[in-house]
């Protein structure tokens, strides 16, 4: 390749004459486009036999004046380019400070450097905004709760979050850069779909969802591992379980005891009496029958309890829903029940349980109807492939249903709290679900039971 800075020597071809610089051929251009023009008027003063001094006094000067025109056209032509080439070079360098200042509309090189400009400021905030983002994602890595890990092509650690440490009690700058058979991960990474393991770790022990996912960066593979720690999250809730209803078994059991106690104590002061009233008999039989009435109320209360924790699974078989609900309708009598009929559905269900879920949905919403006179409505129709069984009633509505489903609560004078509970164990059984939302016709409830209706076989 030729120097640019070198004259070319005869016979130099037109591929070299391609690698003269910018500015040469920029000034060489200038230059020629007044060769004409000098070459004229030396022509004329030849001719005209001017002498040496005229040629040294004018034709010399002017050619010099020439050459500065073309080297002064050749620096307003490069400096913009150099400018340009600065700009380019500091974006590159990922400087987005710099800005031209002859950033002007209407004119060739300030629209180019005006854009370029503007490319600096969108870059500047697009960079913003991913730091902005990487700072988040950052801050969202070291406090999640979830171990995360990130493999790349060779299956070798290259992010790893604080959770992540203190699952394998170790600190990022040791485990970045190991395997995941050295860091015992390699188990977690077999499956495409989210699995369960019960495994210990160097930093704990338990049951633990392993999801794992791939990305590409560079145009390599690599592997994305969240491992969540479901123990802590299965105590935590059997925690709240057990406080959930130890704060009913102890309301149930003294709003029980509590009168018992009275009792037992009024009963204890009157036998000893040395001469008791002449009445004491009936206040005997009236203390006796409320520690029998409270005695029969903790039965039942624990018969509830046995039942609801002794469900047995359903017993499904083939059967029609429009009789079987029409079989439970006559059971409730203190209001008016209708019954409308829909379409023919066939179920594949434990006939007794679905009839005591219905029978016991029945029965709330009579209760609730009883205060206003109203009528209990009892319908089902077919959405998709589910069954719907809506028993909608005319009382006051729910106020709240925070406690609707908590077992043994109940609002209701003698309530077991137990009834809408064990419907939505047997709904839940069955692979449905139990609702209650107010209604928006008029005042009262609506219980929506879905069921899944038998898979057709094509």
């Amino acid at each position: 390749m030729a120097d640019p800075a070198k004259p070319l020597r005869p016979g130099t071809t037109k591929a070299a004459r391609r690698h003269w610089s910018f500015e040469l051929r920029v000034y060489l251009g200038a230059i020629a486009v007044a060769v004409p023009a000098l070459a004229a008027l030396a022509v004329a003063l030849w001719q005209a036999g001017h002498g040496p001094t005229l040629w040294l006094a004018g034709y010399l000067p002017l050619v010099l004046l020439t050459v500065g025109l073309a080297l002064r056209l050749r620096n307003r032509v490069v400096f913009p380019l150099y400018t340009l080439s600065n700009l380019l070079e500091a974006l590159r360098e990922g400087d987005f400070s710099l800005r031209g200042t002859r950033a002007r509309r209407g004119d060739a090189v300030g629209e180019v450097i005006w854009e370029v400009n503007a490319l600096s400021q969108t870059l500047r905030e697009q960079r913003l905004r991913v730091e902005e983002t990487l700072a988040l994602l950052t801050k969202v890595l070291n406090t999640i709760d979830m171990a995360i890990f990130a493999f790349d092509s060779g299956m070798r650690l290259r992010l790893i979050n604080p959770a992540g440490e203190r699952l394998l009690s170790t600190p990022a700058p040791s485990a970045i850069g190991r395997t995941a058979e050295e860091l015992e991960l390699a188990t977690c990474l077999i499956h495409d779909q989210a699995q369960t393991l019960k495994r210990s770790f160097a930093g704990g022990s338990g049951s633990w969802e392993c999801r794992r996912a791939t990305f590409r960066e560079g145009g390599l593979p690599h592997q994305l591992l969240v491992i969540t720690d479901l123990s802590r999250a299965l105590r935590e809730e059997e925690r709240q379980a057990w406080q959930r209803l130890i704060r009913v078994l102890g309301h149930e059991l003294n709003n029980s005891l509590a009168p018992i106690k009275s009792m037992a104590s009024t009963l204890g002061a009157l036998v000893a009496r040395e001469s008791p009233p002449s009445d004491w008999r009936d206040d005997a039989r009236s203390g006796l029958a409320v520690i029998g009435d409270r005695a029969d109320a903790l039965t039942r209360f624990m018969h509830g309890y046995t039942t609801l924790a002794r469900l047995p699974p359903p017993s499904k078989r083939r059967i029609e829903l429009g009789p079987l609900l029409a079989r439970v309708v006559p059971l409730e009598q203190r209001v008016p029940v209708m019954l409308e009929a829909g379409e023919a559905l066939d179920l594949d269900a434990d006939p007794d349980q679905i009839e005591q879920a219905v029978i016991n949905l029945l029965r709330n919403a009579a209760e609730a109807s009883l205060d206003l006179d109203g009528r209990v409505t009892l319908r089902w129709s077919h959405d998709g492939d589910a069954a719907i069984i809506e028993i909608a009633d005319e009382g006051r509505g729910i106020a709240t249903t925070d406690n609707l489903f908590v077992p043994f609560f109940t609002t209701k004078p003698g309530g077991s709290g137990i009834g809408l509970v064990l419907a939505r164990q047997i709904a839940e059984a069955h692979g449905g679900t139990l609702r209650l939302e107010n209604r928006r016709d008029r005042s009262g409830c609506v219980a929506r039971l879905v069921l899944p209706l038998p898979t057709r076989v094509a």
